[in-house]
């Protein structure tokens, strides 16, 4: 790694504390000019330099340069927290990712970063960095920590915290055990929304939420850096696979699916105690009571004032452009939402990114949706007090309500796919191509999936300012699956090779009340869990694909890598997507939990044309393994089938799933048998 590179990753370590502190292994510190140092140090800043400067084991020199005006990003106060879903920290951050993203060279970008460190909010600092660091040129490849390490306030029981200080101050760094995280610390049995809480608060589930948001902001002055390929289509699919994710859980744990949240003036009947202190704004995240409403809010701190009925207005319009399939421009022209790029259109709108159509007029449904149900324990701010858990994307997912709104955002997306034209025979089947059987083959036997309880380890001394210094370990629990193997059968009788698209799918066969599922209802809790290429010689053909090389997930090393342990060069090819490696699905969440009993679920298997599919690109690296939420960075997605497809239409002569297949479709009963044991990492039995 260069040394202006290996410098600017310092940023990440232990944020709280100022950068002319020492920092990293090397214990290296930051050697500002003298009116770097903020108003509160400047009397004692040859002391300071002294201190910390003395047993430095790196001096970084930081360049004087003219600062460029930071008054906008500043106008956040340190020890609050920052939301990419409050209208006002979406413009200050946005500010200051032009500003890193517009330093000629890294010393530049390293200058200005010390001046901030020491005086903007450090989880915008935090989000901002990396978002530059992800688009710069002369910084992709760089190695981003996760949030669970650098702030990891967002994701466990402050208990540990206290622990873990206690332990370093106590027991030698090569002797510290891994701090317990508790399982289930929100709440008791008597409430039924804790059955599925080892989803919610999945560490690794709520990391990927915050990843997705990192790679694909929705804000920034600069079009390229929000204007991806299909951006706005992958909004609505990313979130869509997590909800279908989320009800197979629920009716694993006889729960049935989530109820859509769309009577905005209803009470919330879940109440959410998040059990979670940050270390920024010193206090508790608050509760959200049951029977809470949310209510208008005018918050002046925070420049918001929105009401209800803002958010019915925009949904009613959301409505309004879906039924005439077509949006208003704002000069009044109306533009087409076609096949091809309607979905898209809509995401980008409902998002409301820079590149929505008519950001005035359909306005800001999702994100406000976001911050009224954050704000409904204090909507007029007389109480002084912050956003909950729904206004941060790396806290969102614990809370129910998170589903319940997400999925009446699904909602109106899918009035808009029962709109399009059904997939006809020829959309849909593979001419030659006739799929005999797919199989499931793995420890837990023949087409069953095997789930578990597995204890892992996250390392947490990168993010715990002001203590003593060494490696502190949490151990926490979280759902595993045994590893397996998917083996298609096909026959190719077109007399010549063909390549085709290997689609897998996942759903229960049985809904509410153990009463089957219809297909309409079916196609609607489909798991996307693969999708490769495969070549198909004439005659018989056996495919076999492991379940470790899902193009919907990431290895757990890269959901939980610990940076200090990365053998790479930033600057080497090798290593040129390992930010973007973040972003996927965790992989130890790929399968349903399932019961003991053995919960019932239909395995899907279809090959499409793979001549119609294909996206003619070169490729940049290797991390394109988690392709289906994240895509491939700078590139267009890499299928050119609808995401979802060939689920995301209604077929309305379906009644069941087998009225759907065609010859290149097969389907297996599996079943996913869950045992209530726990292992360490690396046992799986």
């Amino acid at each position: 790694m260069s040394d202006a590179k290996k410098n600017l990753m310092l940023f990440f370590d232990r944020p709280l504390e100022p950068c002319f502190m020492q920092k990293g292994d090397e214990k290296a510190i930051f050697d500002i000019p003298d009116h770097y140092y903020p108003e509160k140090y400047k009397s004692v800043t040859s002391t300071l330099s002294n201190r910390f400067g003395g047993d430095a084991g790196r001096t970084i020199p930081v360049k004087n340069i003219a600062l460029p005006n930071l008054k906008l990003p500043l106008q956040l106060p340190y020890n609050d927290h920052f939301s990419l879903f409050v209208p006002k920290h979406r413009v200050m951050a946005a500010n200051l990712i032009d500003i890193f993203m517009g330093m000629r060279d890294l010393e530049d970008l390293l200058s200005v970063c010390s001046f901030c460190q020491l005086r903007i909010n450090p989880y915008m600092f935090n989000y901002c960095l990396s978002v530059a660091i992800l688009h710069r040129d002369d910084t992709k490849g760089v190695s981003i920590p996760t949030f669970a390490e650098t702030f990891p306030d967002k994701f466990m029981d402050p208990k540990v915290f206290r622990r873990a200080r206690e332990a370093t101050s106590v027991v030698p760094s090569g002797d510290r055990m891994p701090v317990n995280i508790p399982v289930n610390y929100t709440a008791n049995v008597n409430e039924r929304e804790q059955r599925v809480a080892y989803f919610r608060e999945d560490i690794g589930i709520n990391l990927h939420h915050w990843h997705w948001h990192l790679v694909y902001p929705f804000d920034a002055s600069d079009r390229a850096l929000v204007n991806k390929d299909r951006r706005g289509e992958l909004f609505y699919y990313m979130h869509q696979q997590i909800i279908c994710r989320y009800n197979a859980e629920r009716l694993c744990n006889e729960i049935g699916i989530v109820r859509r949240f769309d009577n905005l003036r209803a009470p919330i009947e879940e109440a959410y105690f998040p059990k979670l202190d940050s270390q920024v704004a010193s206090r508790a995240w608050p509760p959200r009571f049951s029977g809470t409403t949310i209510r208008d809010i005018e918050r002046p701190v925070d420049q918001i004032k929105r009401e209800v009925s803002d958010l019915e207005r925009w949904r009613d319009r959301f409505l309004e452009a879906i039924n005439s399939m077509s949006v208003k421009m704002p000069n009044g022209r109306q533009q087409p939402l076609d096949e091809q790029t309607g979905i898209d259109t809509l995401g980008n709108m409902m998002e409301s990114s820079i590149i929505s159509p008519n950001r005035e007029y359909y306005g800001d449904l999702h994100n406000m949706g976001h911050v009224l149900i954050s704000y409904a324990h204090d909507p007029d701010h007389r109480h002084l007090e912050q956003f909950g858990v729904m206004g941060d994307s790396a806290t969102a997912m614990r809370d129910p309500i998170f589903y319940r709104w997400h999925s009446f955002i699904d909602d109106i997306f899918q009035v808009y796919k029962d709109k399009l034209t059904p997939y006809s025979d020829d959309k849909l089947d593979f001419p030659g191509v006739r799929v005999s059987s797919i199989n499931v083959s793995g420890q837990a036997g023949n087409n069953t999936f095997g789930t578990f309880w597995e204890q892992s380890t996250v390392e947490l001394g990168r993010g715990l300012d002001f203590s003593p210094r060494g490696s502190v370990l949490a151990r926490f629990t979280h759902l595993q699956h045994q590893e397996f193997e998917y083996i298609l059968e096909v026959n190719n009788t077109s007399g010549k090779n063909l390549m085709g698209t290997v689609r897998i799918f996942l759903a229960p066969t049985l809904g509410e009340n153990n009463q089957p599922l219809s297909f309409n209802e079916q196609r609607r809790l489909m798991i996307e869990c693969d999708k490769f290429s495969a070549g198909l010689r004439p005659g018989t053909n056996t495919i076999r694909r492991r379940s470790l090389d899902s193009s919907v997930t990431i290895p757990y090393e890269r959901t939980f890598r610990n940076q200090s342990d990365r053998p790479s060069d930033p600057g080497s090819t090798a290593a040129a997507e390992f930010d973007f490696c973040g972003c996927g699905w965790p992989h130890h969440m790929l399968i349903p939990k399932g019961n003991t009993q053995g919960f019932p679920v239909v395995l899907f298997a279809m090959i499409s044309n793979w001549d119609d599919d294909r996206i003619e690109q070169d490729l940049v690296g290797s991390c394109n393994d988690a392709t289906s939420y994240c895509g491939i960075r700078d590139r267009r997605y890499p299928d050119r089938q609808a995401m979802g497809y060939p689920f995301d239409r209604p077929a309305p002569t379906a009644t069941v799933l087998s009225d759907f297949l065609k010859p290149n479709m097969a389907t297996r009963a599996c079943t996913i048998r869950f045992q209530d044991v726990v292992r360490p990492r690396g046992q799986q039995g």
